[in-house]
């Protein structure tokens, strides 16, 4: 039997959904404090989790980015918040579908037999995971080619892509750029390593929050580049 979590704080709203999934055979548990649900959810073992935006505690957007930091299960966000931005939001945080109150518990039931219908297709397939890099804030799936910064994906070129990834799954290591052109570029540098020099510049529009003060790729002076952990 499929165990699924409800985070919300109108009690009235999560019994109805509870009554509902109960009588379509789910287990079902509500937890109304936002900071109680994320400790829940994370330290007990669930299939799906339900969850209202607007909580006490913690609210649904950081429930969602902490959790998709740890579980895979299927994330179905609910709000009486109809604004695109909020769907665009928490879709971007991890969240697998977004539903508007008010909507029917039927309609609900049906969503929440979907998702966990896909998601043990794919537990249940021998399909390899996604090699997915990830440090402070920056997810990279090498797999896919997609990289997220801070939950919001940020679209890079080939070789942006390449460089970044490089330097963040070796960390710390100082290389000059010289080094970085032979290993992405897999030629002699040859008089082009200002290629080099763009391509970071780029990549710390992307990335840094202040790119006067780069917290990811540190330049080192006289030498090259880093990437700090």
């Amino acid at each position: 039997m499929s165990k699924i979590l409800i985070v919300e704080d109108e009690e009235s709203i999560a019994e109805l959904e509870k009554d509902y999934l109960e009588l379509s055979g789910f287990e079902v548990e509500t937890e109304k404090d936002g900071k109680a649900g994320l400790e829940r959810v994370l330290a007990e073992k669930y299939d799906l989790l339900i969850l209202d935006l607007m909580l006490p505690g913690v609210d649904g957007f950081e429930i969602c980015k902490k959790v998709r930091e740890e579980k895979n299960i299927p994330i179905l966000m609910v709000s009486a918040k109809k604004d695109d931005i909020d769907k665009i939001r928490g879709l971007g945080m991890g969240a697998d579908d977004y539903m508007t109150k008010p909507f029917s518990p039927s309609e609900l039931v049906a969503r929440v037999k979907a998702h966990l219908a896909r998601y043990e297709r794919l537990v249940n397939s021998n399909v390899k995971e996604n090699d997915i890099v990830e440090i402070r804030g920056i997810k990279i799936d090498k797999t896919a080619r997609r990289v997220w910064i801070n939950g919001e994906e940020k679209n890079f070129t080939t070789k942006e892509f390449d460089l970044l990834t490089f330097l963040a799954e070796n960390p710390n290591h100082v290389y000059t750029k010289e080094e970085l052109f032979r290993e992405i570029w897999d030629m002699e540098s040859i008089g082009d390593i200002a290629t080099v020099t763009v391509h970071i510049k780029k990549i710390r529009e992307k990335i840094e929050f202040d790119t006067a003060k780069p917290q990811y790729i540190e330049t080192i002076w006289g030498v090259g580049y880093r990437f700090k952990v």
